[in-house]
C-alpha cells in the first residue's frame, strides 16, 4: 500500500503534471513541422535531398552550441526564465517558417529554434529538481510519455492540415501551440531552485565543467558515447525518412496521400513511447535496473532499423516504427537518469545540456550524411542506423558494470554506516 501511495504522490504531484502538459503541447507543435517540412521544401523550393536534410543539421548544429550554455543558464539563473525564452524562440522560428518566402529564412528560422531550444533539456532537468532519485527514472518516463502523446497527435495533425489547406498552415498551427506552451509556464509554474540554490550553482567551481574532469568520468564519457551513437542512428532515420517513405514505401502517390501517410506512420512512434513509458517501463522498473532496461531499448531500436531498411509496404514501415518507439520509450528515461547520477547535483541541468549538444552533434553528422546516403541506396540509412546501435551495446554494457559497482559501493557504505 505504501508504495502505491509513493506512486500515486508522484503521478498527481503538481509540478510534474504541469511538466508533462507543457512538453506535451510542445511536442504537438514539433512533431507536426518536422515530417511536413521535407516535402514542403521540396515542394515550396524545389530543394533537393542533400539540402533538405541540411534544414534538420542547422536545427541541431544550433543546438549543439547552445545546449551548455542554456543547461548551465537554467542552474545559475533558474529553470523557468530559461524555458520561457527558449519557448517564445519557438513560437518565432515556426512562424517565420510559415511565412517563409525563401529558403534562407527557413535556414536563419531553423538555426533561430536550435539556439533556443533548451525548452525540454530544461524541462528534463526540472523534473530531477523535484523528484528524489529513487523516482527518477519512473518521472523521467511519465515526462517521455508525454513526449511520445505529443508525437501522436502531431503528426497526423500535420499531415491532416497539410493535405486540407495547403502546407503553410501547420507551421502556423506549430506557433499557435509553442505559444500555448509560454503561457501555460508563465501561468502555472514555479521555481524548483531556490535562491540559495541559484547562488551556490554561480559559486561552484564544478559547475565549469572542465573538459580535463570530464574526460576523467568513465562512467559520464560512456553515457555520452551511447547518446552520441543512438542519436547518430535516430538522425539517420530522421534525416531520410519523408524521403524514404515517398521512394519506397508510398511511391507513385500524391503529395496529399505521402504528407498524411508520413504523419500517421510517425503517430504510431508516439503511440509506442507513450503505452512504453505509461505501462512498459514501470513494469520493468519493478524486476530490473536501469542498466539492462537501457540495453533492452537499444536492441528494439537495431532491430526495428534493419526491418525498416527492408519495408517496401506501409504496414511493415509501421511495425518497424513500432518496434522503435518501444526501444525509445525503454532506452531514454534510464540513460537520462544514469547520466544525472554520473556527477553532483549542482551540475545536472549543465550535464543534461552537455549531453544533448553530444546528441545534436549525432544528428548533426548523420543528418548532414543521410542525404548523400540515401541518393547512394534509399535503405543505406537505416542499414548504417541498425549497426550502430548494435555497436553502442559496447560501452552500454560498461555502464551495466559501473553502476553494479557503484550499487555495491552504496551497498557497503550504509552497512558501515549502520
Amino acid at each position: 500500500m505504501q508504495v502505491l501511495l509513493k506512486r500515486k504522490r508522484l503521478a498527481i504531484d503538481k509540478r510534474l503534471l504541469t511538466i508533462l502538459l507543457i512538453v506535451f503541447v510542445q511536442m504537438v507543435g514539433t512533431s507536426m513541422v518536422n515530417p511536413i517540412l521535407p516535402l514542403y521544401a521540396q515542394s515550396e523550393f524545389q530543394m533537393d535531398a542533400q539540402v533538405i536534410t541540411l534544414l534538420i543539421t542547422v536545427f541541431f548544429a544550433a543546438q549543439f552550441l547552445a545546449g551548455p550554455f542554456i543547461g548551465r543558464l537554467s542552474d545559475q539563473r533558474g529553470r523557468l526564465p530559461i524555458l520561457l525564452i527558449s519557448q517564445i524562440g519557438t513560437v518565432i522560428a515556426f512562424l517565420m517558417i510559415g511565412f517563409a518566402q525563401s529558403a534562407a529564412v527557413l535556414f536563419f528560422a531553423r538555426a533561430l529554434d536550435g539556439v533556443t531550444g533548451g525548452n525540454i533539456v530544461v524541462a528534463q532537468a526540472y523534473v530531477t529538481d523535484i523528484m528524489p532519485e529513487r523516482r527518477r527514472t519512473e518521472a523521467l518516463g511519465y515526462t517521455m510519455a508525454a513526449f511520445g502523446l505529443g508525437f501522436i497527435v502531431g503528426p497526423a495533425v500535420g499531415g491532416l492540415l497539410a493535405s486540407l489547406f495547403g502546407p503553410h498552415v501547420p507551421f502556423l498551427f506549430a506557433a499557435a501551440a509553442a505559444l500555448a506552451t509560454v503561457l501555460l509556464t508563465w501561468l502555472t509554474l514555479e521555481e524548483s531552485l531556490s535562491a540559495e540554490d541559484k547562488a551556490r550553482n554561480r559559486g561552484s567551481g564544478a559547475a565549469q565543467l572542465r573538459p580535463a574532469e570530464l574526460l576523467r568520468n568513465a562512467p559520464l564519457v560512456a553515457v555520452m558515447i551511447v547518446s552520441f551513437m543512438s542519436r547518430f542512428g535516430m538522425g539517420l532515420l530522421i534525416g531520410a525518412f519523408a524521403l524514404f517513405a515517398e521512394a519506397v514505401i508510398f511511391r507513385s502517390h500524391e503529395f496529399e496521400t505521402i504528407s498524411l501517410g508520413v504523419g500517421l506512420m510517425l503517430m504510431v512512434v508516439g503511440l509506442g513511447q507513450f503505452v512504453t513509458q505509461i505501462f512498459i517501463l514501470p513494469a520493468a522498473l519493478k524486476r530490473l535496473s536501469d542498466p539492462p532496461i537501457l540495453l533492452i531499448g537499444l536492441v528494439a531500436r537495431a532491430l526495428s532499423m534493419f526491418l525498416l531498411a527492408m519495408a517496401i509496404e506501409p504496414i511493415i514501415g509501421t511495425l518497424s516504427l513500432a518496434i522503435f518507439a518501444l526501444g525509445s520509450g525503454l532506452f531514454y528515461p534510464p540513460l537520462q537518469s544514469l547520466l544525472t547520477k554520473t556527477v553532483v547535483s549542482e551540475l545536472r541541468g549543465a550535464v543534461l545540456g552537455l549531453n544533448q549538444s553530444v546528441m545534436n552533434l549525432g544528428v548533426i553528422l548523420s543528418t548532414a550524411a543521410s542525404g548523400s546516403l540515401f541518393a547512394l541506396n534509399p535503405a543505406l540509412p537505416n542499414w548504417l542506423g541498425g549497426i550502430l546501435y548494435c555497436l553502442a551495446l559496447i560501452p552500454a554494457a560498461f555502464i551495466w558494470a559501473w553502476a553494479r559497482g557503484k550499487g555495491g559501493v552504496e551497498r557497503n557504505r550504509l552497512a558501515a554506516a549502520q
